[in-house]
């Protein structure tokens, strides 16, 4: 068993890449309207939770040559090409996929246009003018916003931010080094940090939140013309009675992709996802944004999920018994990217675009959305907060 703490600088650089790692609306064609008139338009903003990140995998498998059993929708034949799913953003990084939770929900509004980007912070949200950032080669989102929404009549706003102002991608990536290095438990020393920018990563949020509704204001849009919904962080890991792994040995590293003690995915799964999400759930509410809740939309599709398996040479995946996440690209399961990891696959995207048009239909209150087990996207639900 671990030790309650490490004593011993931590290395394994690799590793934080795990990160909640022409701008996307040129994917659509531009209507010619003046503001809030003509194509309707979605827009997503935000980080790699909403940007599409992971979108490439249909399920993981341990074979790490060819299609890799079917889920790994780069392949080409003779190779890989990621743009096949990420299109011009493969090269930047910010992972735009095919499937991104604004493009799975195609009836929506006439247009689906992803400004999100994986990596990004509060900082590369709010407008340049009132200290935002650039990031991967392009303009602050809520500067491109500005862009769409003179061309669009946006109609709905998700957001999807503050992950990595908590710095998520160095829990993960300290928690996976304590488990496969060092031998000791994250969850002490990571709660304590998360807690230490908690504050200011929610003031971000908000902040975010402003920049959206200062940029429709001066591009004319009425406050009531449009929505926005501030979303919270699905769980990629399951509890430790929900793991298909034993917690000794290295079949959570090398096969399941999923190296965590048992103390720290119980605590992320129903300690620090569930506090992300209600302090999110607090940005919203004092804003007058509605809320969606995913804390539980990967129960029982998560990485290592006793209800799931991996895909192998005669086992196709499949969207009611693969992972609906993206296990860790490393060790003897390197296949694309790390940043990729834990972060919903091709299956959870369409999943999250469900749950996107589901609560597009509810024009009040906050909702968490759900699966249900055994069935595809078709079986997500809203249950009220």
């Amino acid at each position: 068993m671990p030790k309650s703490r490490r004593t011993t600088p931590r290395t394994l650089a690799l590793l934080t890449a795990a990160a909640l790692t022409l701008p996307a609306y040129a994917l659509a064609t531009p209507a010619v309207a003046s503001s809030g008139s003509g194509t309707t338009a979605t827009v997503s903003m935000g980080d790699s939770y909403i940007s599409g990140e992971a979108g490439r995998w249909k399920g993981n498998s341990d074979t790490t040559s060819g299609s890799r059993d079917g889920t790994d929708r780069a392949w080409t034949g003779s190779g890989y090409d990621g743009s096949r799913v990420y299109g011009t953003t493969f090269a930047s990084g910010c992972d735009r996929s095919d499937v991104s939770e604004v493009r799975s929900a195609p009836t929506v509004n006439q247009a689906q246009i992803n400004l999100a980007c994986s990596g990004a912070v509060s900082q590369n949200v709010f407008r340049a003018a009132s200290g935002g950032q650039s990031f991967k080669g392009e303009a602050p989102q809520a500067d491109q916003l500005a862009s769409v929404a003179a061309n669009y009549d946006v109609k709905l706003i998700t957001l999807s931010i503050g992950g990595n102002d908590l710095g998520f991608s160095d829990v993960i990536s300290t928690c996976v080094q304590d488990y496969m290095v060092w031998w000791s438990y994250c969850n002490d020393d990571q709660q304590a940090a998360v807690d230490g920018k908690m504050a200011g990563a929610m003031a971000g949020v908000g902040k975010s939140i402003d920049e959206i509704r200062a940029v429709m204001a001066n591009a004319g849009y009425a406050s009531g013309s449009y929505r926005i919904v501030l979303q919270s962080y699905p769980s990629p890991i399951p509890r430790t009675a929900e793991n298909r792994y034993p917690e000794s040995g290295w079949s959570r590293t090398n096969t399941g992709g999923c190296p965590f003690w048992n103390q720290d995915a119980d605590w992320a799964r129903d300690s620090l996802v569930p506090q992300i999400s209600n302090a999110l759930a607090g940005v919203a509410a004092a804003k007058g944004v509605q809320f969606l809740d995913l804390r539980d939309m990967l129960q029982g599709r998560e990485v290592c999920s006793k209800s799931t398996r991996l895909a192998t040479p005669t086992t196709a995946p499949s969207a009611t018994t693969s992972e609906w996440a993206r296990f860790l690209d490393y060790g003897t399961t390197v296949q694309g990217a790390t940043q990729e990891s834990f972060h919903p696959n091709y299956y959870g995207q369409l999943a999250l675009g469900r749950c996107l048009t589901l609560v597009n239909a509810k024009t009040s209150g906050n909702w968490a959305c759900r699966n249900t087990a055994g069935q595809d996207a078709t079986g997500m639900y809203l249950t009220a907060k």
